[in-house]
């Protein structure tokens, strides 16, 4: 039986491998989590399904047509080509310089090659020039009745009856800038962080969701397999959106670069006694501030359950409320559950799809990175009805096409051991979250020693901690006067006790950071040597506080 969501290619076969089919003569590497004794006796079949997915959740999001206006280097502009029109179109000209008429070179720099048809100029006929005039925006022009509006150089005057030879104005250059709506979206925090991360050779990184321990053993011969075993894998295989913070940080630029208006709904914290421990379910959604987010020109709901970076997996009560929203207003969701298999003491994770009236209006997305271990693959997938998987498929066909096929065929034989094992202590989806579990509570109890106040994820790679005590003592940390608290205590906690986090802040939008600065986030899903390299910084810096 197929799985939904698959896409079947028709033609090739993949066969479990068993050791050492490589070729290498190497053993898989060891992983930590082992697999019944019968493993190898079953036999899997992964009939070539290939699992498609859009580089980021929101990626449906893209539009047909949507351009950046952008280019690299200033180009020369001849009158009435595409380029010169396109630059009438965005009306945003500068940078305009002259260029040397008798060694049709521009000064200072030269045209790019790629534009040398567009920018070759037409020889001087006898006796006039027929030097072009660059247009600008709400200047006149041939074919519009109207005159041109002519440049001149510093020194130059124009020709007036009988005072001699017309002098031409000189060819200019031009430079598009990118779309207006893409402002302020081009800096992105990783690189900072991660920069920071990488000066000091000793630092522990809990910052970056990605495990540092190996993948299971199933995945990685499948992975192996699919690389050396079928060479046919190889080739080619046949408005307003809500966002709930804080949200992934790919979702506002995503929906702004599709040309739509991100509108932002907070989750906030529900007080608690002192002492008690705070829980990600303690964080809420206001009901009336969430249906007053709703307009009729609402297209997209964005879900992420289990959250990124907050760890919290929404109650059935909440996503009865979100889906109630939706249909009331005929709205799509776009449900990210990446975190799907990694839940804890006992909550459930509830697909948004499998509430009634919900599956034809929702795409929800998974990862093989997550569910696997195997964050560096980049493979995943969409479900959803056909009537919205088309347009997908479209947009995704025409932008990244699709990812290794080696990756793909891996991922789904891995699916394939998976189902036979489902729901049985051998099976990965029971044993990486019970593992990573064990990884939370270590974390929890050390940041605790050090005067640092966890908030319990019920679910995914990471959870956050107040700083708020540190916030109190340490108020004048060195940066930006308008530089977010929890940033500025990251990259002192990087730079003199090489702890690595994430800022909390970079999770919400422009207007709500200054109300989160007081959390970071960290990422549990770590080998347990990394969290022992954790325990000694800690352990260090609170014998630094000790009188």
């Amino acid at each position: 039986m197929q799985p939904a969501g698959y896409t079947v290619c028709q033609g090739n076969k993949v066969t479990p491998n068993g050791k050492g089919s490589t070729g290498t003569g190497r053993e898989p590497a060891q992983s930590r989590f082992h697999s019944s004794p019968d493993q190898g006796k079953e036999a899997v079949d992964a009939r070539s399904r290939i699992i498609r997915e859009p580089q980021e959740p929101t990626a449906m999001l893209l539009q047909l047509g949507s351009q950046l206006c952008e280019v690299s280097s200033p180009h020369l502009i001849r009158p009435g080509s595409q380029a010169h029109l396109d630059a009438q179109d965005t009306g945003r000209v500068q940078n305009l310089r002259p260029l040397d008429w008798a060694s049709q070179e521009p000064q200072p720099r030269q045209a790019p090659k790629s534009l040398a048809r567009e920018s070759a100029l037409p020889p001087p006929k006898s006796g006039h020039s027929s030097r072009p005039i660059q247009r600008r925006e709400g200047s006149k022009g041939r074919g519009t009745g109207k005159e041109p509006r002519r440049t001149f150089e510093k020194g130059e005057k124009k020709r007036s009856q009988g005072e001699g030879p017309e002098v031409e104005p000189p060819l200019t250059m031009a430079k598009r800038l990118q779309a207006r709506r893409l402002d302020g979206i081009d800096h992105n925090p990783w690189v900072e962080f991660v920069q920071l991360a990488g000066e000091e050779a000793d630092d522990v990184n809990l910052g970056q969701g990605f495990p540092d321990f190996s993948p299971p053993e199933f995945a990685v011969e499948a992975f192996q397999h699919a690389v050396s075993g079928d060479f046919m894998l190889n080739q080619y295989t046949k408005a307003f959106v809500i966002i709930i913070e804080p949200f992934f940080d790919c979702y506002e630029p995503m929906t702004l670069m599709a040309g739509g208006r991100p509108v932002f709904v907070s989750l906030k914290p529900s007080p608690t006694q002192k002492g008690e421990p705070d829980s990600s379910s303690n964080w809420q959604l206001d009901p009336t501030e969430l249906a007053s987010k709703f307009t009729s020109r609402t297209k997209a709901f964005i879900l992420n359950t289990p959250n990124n970076p907050l760890g919290k997996v929404f109650s059935k009560e909440e996503l009865e409320l979100v889906a109630s929203l939706c249909q009331q207003h005929d709205v799509v969701c776009i449900s990210d559950e990446v975190y799907q298999w990694m839940v804890f003491d006992g909550f459930q994770h509830i697909s948004i799809a499998s509430l009634p009236g919900m599956w034809e209006r929702t795409l929800t997305i998974g990862s093989a990175g997550k569910t696997f271990s195997v964050t560096g693959w980049k493979v995943g997938w969409v479900l959803g009805p056909d009537s919205l998987m088309k347009h997908l498929r479209t947009v995704h066909q025409n932008s990244v096409y699709h990812c290794a096929t080696q990756g793909q065929a891996a991922v789904a034989q891995s699916f394939e051991r998976e189902q036979l094992h489902f729901g049985r202590p051998s099976s990965y989806f029971v044993q990486l979250p019970q593992y990573i579990q064990r990884c939370r509570d270590h974390m929890i109890q050390s940041l605790q020693s050090m005067g640092f106040r966890p908030v319990t994820p019920q679910g995914s790679y990471f959870l956050i901690t107040d700083i708020s005590d540190f916030k109190n003592k340490m108020p004048d940390l060195p940066g930006a006067a308008d530089e977010p608290y929890d940033r500025r205590f990251v990259k002192w906690m990087i730079k003199n006790k090489g702890l690595v986090a994430i800022p909390m802040s970079i999770f919400f939008s422009l207007p709500h950071q200054k109300f989160f600065d007081h959390y970071i986030r960290f990422c549990f899903v770590k080998d347990e040597s990394t969290l022992r390299a954790m325990d000694q910084k800690l352990q260090k810096w609170k014998a630094e506080l000790t009188p």
